[in-house]
């Protein structure tokens, strides 16, 4: 089994298979690539059980049919030392032994038996087909995947809920203390169904798609496959029943305050430094025409406040919210102009941009915090 190939181009696809493989695995076998070759194609895959990644890759002068696993460390390593030279890989199906040389040198090194690498899952054969461009995947995943839950107590709730309709496909995602809501109305699947998508596959499917590809999925019962460029990602689906979250959402939030986005995203992190480090407690007092935030940390004898300008229509009101959520939200919504929706200190507030995208509808709300006068 021998090929040529070019090295940055080895290194970016390595690099990217990568993200998949965790610092420790249960396994051994899974601290590695396996390649495979067939003919002028490579393919490349990492894997830790629940999550692969397969990338396939042209080669030059291949000679000879192969697999074989590659400790994933060690050729990091080595394609990052080699940078943009040519490469060439050669495997010595006897013994496992591996050379690759470039320009001026070359590396030697053991591979490992390819049949201990797990085969994987395989999708049933009553699968549902959904070509999706890339761009909507990412606006879907980048606009939710930081709400998810960290907190394996409702592993529900740890992954992004793909609500498919025949009209458009719902983007949710939720930590009980936040939730976000993405709707796209510009493709229609044409059918119904929902999964829910671990954090990590996501995280590495935003990570890893180009912008101008076409993921086409296969959607089965334990698992979907994304397809896109040269790329292929299964994973497993979590499972359970996700809440009906447009239970959560309220319909009735009537005072709202219309805000440029970036001065009460600053204005909340300067006061956030002084809130206690327990509850992270900022309060928002609204008034007609401004909203004066404020924090206190009474263990240090702290304190902040910062006044911001607003359209507030609504009765006065002092509310309480988690700093750390709020940023968290106001960072990831796009556009200028924050509309937050309030209707009582102990209900949630709907934060909301001004203009909504075309043909989408993102909607987050946030549970308030008990304010003690």
């Amino acid at each position: 089994m021998r090929f040529n190939i070019d090295g940055k181009l080895l290194q970016q696809q390595l690099a990217a298979v990568n993200k998949v493989i965790n610092s420790k695995n249960a396994l051994s076998i899974l601290d590695n690539f396996l390649f495979e070759l067939n003919g002028a194609e490579l393919t490349i895959t990492g894997s830790d059980q629940e999550n692969t990644v397969k990338v396939r890759v042209e080669v030059m002068d291949s000679d000879g049919l192969g697999r074989i696993a590659i400790p994933a460390k060690t050729l990091l390593e080595i394609t990052k030392e080699v940078n943009n030279q040519p490469v060439s890989f050669s495997l010595n199906d006897q013994t496992g032994e591996i050379d690759l040389q470039f320009l001026n040198g070359k590396f030697r090194f053991m591979g490992i038996n390819a049949d201990e690498f797990p085969k994987g899952d395989t999708l049933e054969e009553e699968v549902q087909n959904l070509s999706v461009p890339a761009s909507i995947v990412l606006k879907g995943i980048e606009n939710t995947v930081y709400a998810v839950s960290t907190e394996n107590i409702r592993p529900i709730m740890t992954g992004i809920y793909w609500d498919i309709h025949e009209d458009d496909i719902v983007f949710v995602a939720s930590d009980t203390h936040k939730l976000v809501r993405y709707i796209t109305r510009e493709v229609a699947p044409g059918f119904t169904r929902g999964f829910i998508m671990p954090a990590k596959p996501a995280n590495i499917l935003k990570g890893i798609i180009g912008k101008e590809d076409i993921v086409n999925i296969k959607i089965g019962e334990k698992g979907a496959s994304f397809t896109f460029g040269d790329f292929t990602l299964t994973c497993r689906f979590i499972k359970g029943n996700y809440p009906n979250y447009n239970r959560v959402i309220p319909t009735d939030n009537p005072f709202t305050v219309t805000v440029e986005r970036q001065s009460i995203l600053n204005a909340m992190r300067r006061v956030a430094i002084f809130a206690s480090k327990a509850s992270n407690l900022v309060k928002m007092e609204m008034q007609p025409g401004v909203m004066r935030l404020a924090a206190q940390d009474l263990d240090y004898g702290t304190s902040a406040e910062e006044r911001v300008m607003c359209d507030y229509q609504g009765n006065d009101m002092t509310i309480g919210f988690n700093s750390a959520f709020t940023v968290e939200i106001l960072n990831n919504m796009s556009g200028e102009t924050t509309v937050i929706k309030l209707s009582d200190p102990a209900r949630p507030g709907i934060f909301e941009p001004l203009e909504q995208e075309p043909n989408t509808e993102l909607t987050t709300i946030q549970m308030p915090m008990q304010v003690l006068e």
